[in-house]
């Protein structure tokens, strides 16, 4: 028997967890839905080999790959190498010039690497790196979900981000992103789906929006709700 369900991969951000999705429901009857979790990166691998390691992950043809943040770039690394139905990607960036000017100016100066990557195990330094925020009521949630603490991985992903560049792509993308995002900043967003008073971390905080409108924007023909 044909099985209709669409397959659906959920790809966490920067040293998160797959459990950042555990309020996200989608309908077992019309999905088929699978976690990827980050894993460490060689030493000196690049972002397209690395991308290939996670497509290896994806056992099913032309699924629909959602990623969050730094999750966001790599499923659109991961589409350049393997037939999609559609990309996903919340709270993400799908162009070079959509990066904040922080990041760029780290880009040309190399600044980044002076960031104190060596603390990871301090949970307030790494929600900073990794949702943007460091409030203290929710430093006890981000800890649950930051489950990435290698230093190397870190100072990796950072690198990777800060010097990210598009590549042309002809594979279908959606983009949906907050407008209170600190991280990516709306003003310098095309084309997306808005989350009213959608943060870096609505994935969490919004899961009620993403459970009402995040089955009509997989399975429509539309970049529109």
């Amino acid at each position: 028997m044909m099985n209709l369900k669409t397959t659906v991969y959920f790809m966490p951000g920067l040293a998160a967890a797959s459990s950042i999705f555990q309020y996200v429901i989608l309908d077992p009857e019309l999905f088929d839905v699978h976690f990827l979790e980050w894993f460490a990166p060689g030493k000196g691998e690049s972002f397209e080999a690395y991308a290939k390691k996670m497509c290896k992950q994806i056992k099913e043809k032309n699924p629909v790959l959602i990623g969050v943040s730094f999750g966001g770039m790599l499923v659109q690394e991961m589409a350049m190498h393997i037939e999609t139905k559609k990309v996903i990607i919340i709270s993400s960036v799908k162009l070079q010039k959509e990066l904040p000017m922080r990041m760029k100016f780290a880009s040309l100066t190399k600044v980044y690497k002076l960031l104190p990557t060596g603390l990871v195990n301090n949970v307030e330094l790494l929600a900073k790196y990794a949702f943007g925020e460091t409030v203290p009521k929710r430093l006890a949630l981000y800890e649950k979900y930051l489950s990435v603490r290698d230093k190397a991985y870190i100072d990796w992903s950072i690198e990777i981000i800060v010097n990210w560049k598009e590549k042309k792509n002809n594979f279908n993308l959606i983009h949906i992103h907050g407008d209170n995002d600190p991280v990516f900043p709306i003003k310098n967003i095309e084309n997306c789906i808005k989350v009213p008073k959608g943060t870096h971390t609505m994935i969490i905080h919004r899961y009620k929006w993403f459970n009402e409108h995040l089955p009509t924007i997989i399975l429509k023909n539309t970049s529109s709700i």
